[in-house]
């Protein structure tokens, strides 16, 4: 059968769900039995999201092979249980890069290169060279940012190309928001419409508005759309709020979404088989017989008076994967880690039942990470740091234990007599020139579980083991700074464990105290939150969160 693509466009404004609806399309189609990828296309010149400001864009998804990507292809990983990888995501930034580095090779002939059709060739053949590496009869294209700005324009002329030359082929999938002004208490169809019309001037008419809003779509909004936006009122698909994301997929089949999409790009119809997926909505939206509330001590929280969740996306979303089979309610509570080192911990901290330091870079906010990190350990409140917060918990106990006062982590301050935290060997080279693109330590390493470690019987309770034997489990990296083997002995004199080392130079990947002196108090140089999904919660988050409510019985 010929490609089928599915190109989704978004109207409005940003952050509507675009990605959930690509993935939840994805999911469909999947639970159908056809053979289907995703790729998504970003206006930014960057040529990966790595060196991005979380608070610009969002929290930058790690794939397994290292890709630095948008979070909407951690959406796509958790809906369709899949790993992404580098050809499922393409940023204008490679596309220029690629062709200009073509045309240096001369490998244009001469020929004057342009914007069209070089530019949209190479979108073209992106897209294409994701579904063959995939091995899909169906790619969807999830376009960035909002029709009608100037820098994604280049992706809806290869969107109309393709359209052109594979009439039967393409559908679009325009995602919209009404708005529903307090004062006037209706929602308004006119911002959709105008977001059309601008998608019409493009060449391209969509087949489908999913329509964001408040509340469901009643008939009058629907025969609104279907005159002005020139579509059948049955392929304009309700999209309201919802208690959870993953119930969207639900949302649109209830629609007749899939047997739409079939009957358009000639496919035969099969019904999708959600049973597992009822069940996890079931399990989410059940009354939860407890309530905990951990801390997240982090420093990208804030963006002018107002605070932001994707700037910790992927962490938030692991949380909520492991509260579920706990049956517990989890409430967080932000914290700018620059408050707790001017104002004190325990002013933020003291009533929370557990404490997370996230990632993080650099010397701002980080010694508030560490008196959370002291703190957690000294009134035994659980702890888990991932990547820097694992390092800090490091720093921390260098400073209170031992009694290092002076100790640190040399990237915070290069002149410490106890670097306990110091840059990769591998890393020193690469930092000199700035080379700062793509050159951490990335992707999946494996990494040796002690056994008897709070790590190790989680890992084993969970069945998330590689290798249960040799205690062989894998994790995301992202980081160019280490423990400094250098002061081990000094830490494990004083109770330190190591609880888990890399395959590939022996670097400690794990951190945690013992049972005996702490319930649970774990630090991981991996990033276990961008393996979680919803059907698969992580074992480390789901232990951890275990402890928090453990704490509260006891």
């Amino acid at each position: 059968m010929p490609l089928k693509y599915i190109f989704v466009s978004g109207g409005v404004i940003s952050g509507l769900g675009k990605g959930v609806t690509a993935a939840s399309i994805a999911f469909l189609l999947k639970s159908s039995g056809f053979k289907v990828t995703l790729i998504k296309c970003e206006n930014y010149l960057n040529v990966d999201a790595g060196t991005i400001n979380p608070i610009e864009h969002g929290d930058p998804f790690l794939c397994e092979d290292g890709t630095e990507a948008d979070m909407d292809i951690g959406t796509y990983e958790k809906f369709l249980a899949k790993n992404m990888h580098r050809h499922n995501f393409m940023t204008m930034g490679q596309v220029y890069q690629t062709v200009i580095d073509r045309e240096r090779r001369f490998e244009y002939q001469g020929e004057d290169v342009e914007a069209i059709p070089h530019i949209t060739n190479e979108i073209q053949e992106r897209v294409k060279n994701a579904a063959k590496k995939d091995a899909a009869e169906i790619v969807i294209v999830e376009l960035g940012g909002t029709v009608g700005e100037y820098q994604n324009l280049f992706y809806y002329e290869a969107n109309r190309i393709i359209a052109l030359h594979h009439p039967n082929d393409v559908i679009h999938v325009h995602v919209s928001y009404l708005p529903t002004p307090s004062h006037l208490g209706e929602p308004k169809t006119k911002p959709t419409q105008q977001s059309v019309r601008a998608l019409n001037s493009m060449g391209i008419q969509p087949d489908f508005i999913v329509a964001r809003s408040e509340k469901p779509l009643d008939k009058r909004r629907r025969d609104r759309f279907s005159l002005f936006c020139n579509m059948r009122p049955e392929d304009i698909i309700s999209s309201p709020d919802a208690q959870t994301v993953y119930e969207v997929p639900i949302q649109y089949n209830d629609q007749g979404i899939l047997q739409k999409i079939c009957e358009k790009l000639s496919l035969p119809y099969k019904e999708p088989d959600l049973s597992e997926w009822k069940k996890l909505i079931a399990q989410v939206k059940s009354r939860k017989t407890k309530e905990i509330t951990i801390a997240i001590v982090g420093k990208y929280f804030a963006t002018g008076e107002y605070q932001i969740r994707d700037s910790y996306a992927a962490l938030m979303d692991a949380i909520e994967h492991a509260s579920w089979p706990n049956n517990v309610t989890v409430k967080t509570k932000w914290i700018d880690a620059e408050k707790v080192e001017k104002e004190g911990v325990e002013k933020y901290i003291s009533n929370c039942d557990g404490i997370i330091v996230p990632i993080g870079w650099g010397e701002r906010g980080a010694l508030g990470m560490i008196q959370a990190a002291s703190y957690a350990r000294k009134m035994k409140i659980p702890y888990l740091g991932l990547c820097y917060g694992m390092q800090l918990a490091c720093v921390a106990f260098a400073r209170d234990v031992i009694g290092w006062k002076d100790a640190d982590t040399q990237e915070n301050n290069d002149q410490t007599p106890h670097p306990v935290i110091h840059l990769m060997p591998a890393q020193e080279e690469i930092m000199e020139r700035g080379a700062y693109g793509g050159t951490m330590r990335l992707g999946a390493w494996d990494a040796i579980v002690k056994k008897g470690t709070i790590a190790y019987d989680a890992y084993d309770k969970h069945n998330w083991f590689i290798n249960k034997e040799k205690g062989l489990t894998s994790e995301r990296h992202r980081h160019r700074f280490e423990f400094n083997d250098q002061f081990l002995s000094d830490f494990e004199k004083n109770g330190f464990v190591i609880a888990a080392r890399s395959v590939v130079e022996n670097l400690v990947e794990i951190i945690e105290l013992p049972r005996s002196v702490h319930p649970f108090y774990l630090g991981t140089q991996g990033h276990p939150e961008y393996k979680s999904r919803p059907i698969s919660p992580h074992p480390l988050f789901v232990e951890f969160i275990k402890a928090c409510f453990t704490k509260i019985s006891s």
